[in-house]
């Protein structure tokens, strides 16, 4: 893609192609079709802590005070956020707070658009201040200290209560959405990374990542900054395209809303530093490289996916090569204790089937980092190197220096993930759309894991 280029992206399937999301578990069974996310109150999302308790929205319990003689070093809470983004909550309380972002822990990132409750870390004794703090549509609860952090990856998962609106009214209609939630507690959903890792109204995450590590330094600030796609708002195009037109940095920095923070402070180090592109990037938070780099990861994992679909190779039953690997006992994550499936002339694959079926085993596929064994992973590692040919990317890109100091030394995720307690709360008429049906469901994830994948299967 030229850096002047703008991106065409119709609709949202167009998007989910764009950053590797192609393939269904079950595309003989049509979708209901449907939107969510039509309000933020439609998407609500509870974290489920490492004990197994979901929190509430609204569970208050009584503030402690913070001890020495305990040994607190932190504070601990739960935050309340409502149609808010989760960097821009830390942002606020970095600054409300006075202290540096870096001191601030979470586990994980949740929608914008919704209501979500999640435990928050802030080193040091903030009581007093937590509780006299007052931020737009944001609710501090349950404060206690503790002598450790939240930490990243640090809960088990989430609840999501989610309403589906504007469902065209047809015959038969309930038992469709009956088979499909059947069919997805049976056979789960493809555990594709969401359009929430790439952006959802500027999905280039993954094409900054790459550019990062091919040190591809004003590459990235072209495609971070000024590459127009057309799902943004006309105004922000119209604001870019400017920029690609007259390269006016001074123009650009006053007419950038300043709500798109980094995009200033990056336009403003060029004003200050020409053609230091690599200096602009130094300035971003690690959490947000760190997201950039993990983005571009999680394309290659989803057209990887994508491909052992094309090929018609399944999902579900292993094949000769597959690694497979043990689920927890007491969690359901997955485990270091791997096999590969068709092995030692398949002496295991009866026992690696029947776990399977019992939910105590998933084919895993890697997520490429510079200490992958590709060799663990026999049929995928064919499937990644046609996919990085395919993409016309250099293998050296994985030996990239951002890679180790970032400490993405790769990993392996399920390629195929089985929700749980999933249900149907409510099916009745839209108030919003008169004429059409609205459904609500629950239903509980792993950490890691995408809700919007599932709607997606349901939905399509």
């Amino acid at each position: 893609m030229d850096e002047d280029d703008s991106v065409f992206l119709e609709n949202k399937r167009e998007i989910e192609r764009f950053v590797g999301i192609e393939a269904y578990t079950t595309p003989q069974i049509e979708g209901i079709g449907g939107i969510y996310k039509h309000s933020f109150k439609d998407f609500i999302v509870k974290e489920i802590i490492n004990d197994g308790i979901t929190l509430e929205i609204k569970e208050n319990y009584p503030t402690m005070d913070f001890s020495q003689q305990q040994k607190d070093k932190y504070t601990t809470f739960n935050l309340v956020k409502i149609n808010k983004d989760t960097f821009e909550i830390l942002r606020d309380l970095s600054q409300a707070l006075k202290i540096p972002s870096e001191l601030i822990h979470y586990s994980g990132l949740k929608d914008r658009v919704s209501i979500s409750v999640q435990k928050i870390s802030i080193k040091g004794d903030h009581v007093d201040k937590l509780k006299k703090l007052k931020l737009r549509d944001v609710f501090i609860r349950s404060i206690k200290p503790t002598k450790k952090p939240v930490k990243i990856g640090g809960n088990w998962g989430n609840t999501f209560i989610i309403t589906i609106r504007n469902i065209v009214s047809k015959k038969n209609l309930s038992k469709q959405i009956e088979i499909l939630i059947n069919k997805l507690k049976e056979e789960g959903f493809l555990n594709y990374f969401g359009l929430q890792r790439f952006g959802i109204y500027r999905p280039n995450s993954h094409l900054v990542g790459r550019y990062l590590l091919e040190s591809r330094f004003e590459k990235a600030f072209n495609e971070y900054v000024s590459t127009i796609y057309l799902t943004e708002s006309e105004n922000i195009q119209k604001i870019r395209n400017g920029l690609n037109l007259d390269g006016d940095l001074k123009k650009a920095y006053s007419e950038f809303p300043k709500g798109m923070y980094y995009e200033r402070v990056m336009i403003n180090h060029l004003i200050e530093n020409p053609n230091d592109f690599e200096g602009c990037f130094d300035l971003l938070p690690p959490d947000l490289k760190n997201l950039l780099i993990s983005a571009f990861q999680s394309y290659i994992f989803n057209k990887m996916i994508s491909l052992r679909a094309e090929k018609g190779i399944s999902f579900n039953n292993p094949v000769k090569g597959d690694a497979i690997s043990i689920l927890d006992d007491d969690n359901g994550h997955i485990t270091q204790i791997n096999y590969v499936y068709g092995n030692l002339q398949g002496k295991y694959d009866k026992y690696l089937n029947e776990a399977i079926k019992l939910n105590r085993a998933v084919i895993v596929i890697p997520i490429v980092g510079y200490d992958t064994n590709l060799s663990d992973f026999p049929l995928m590692s064919k499937i990644f190197e046609e996919v990085i040919q395919r993409e016309k990317i250099n293998y050296n890109i994985f030996n990239s220096e951002l890679l180790y100091q970032y400490e993405f030394k790769g990993s392996f995720r399920a390629m195929v993930i089985k929700p749980i307690g999933l249900k149907i709360i409510e099916f009745e008429e839209d108030e919003y759309f008169k004429g059409s049906k609205k459904l609500k469901i629950e239903f509980s994830l792993v950490k890691g894991t995408y809700a919007t994948m599932l709607l997606r299967e349901l939905m399509k």
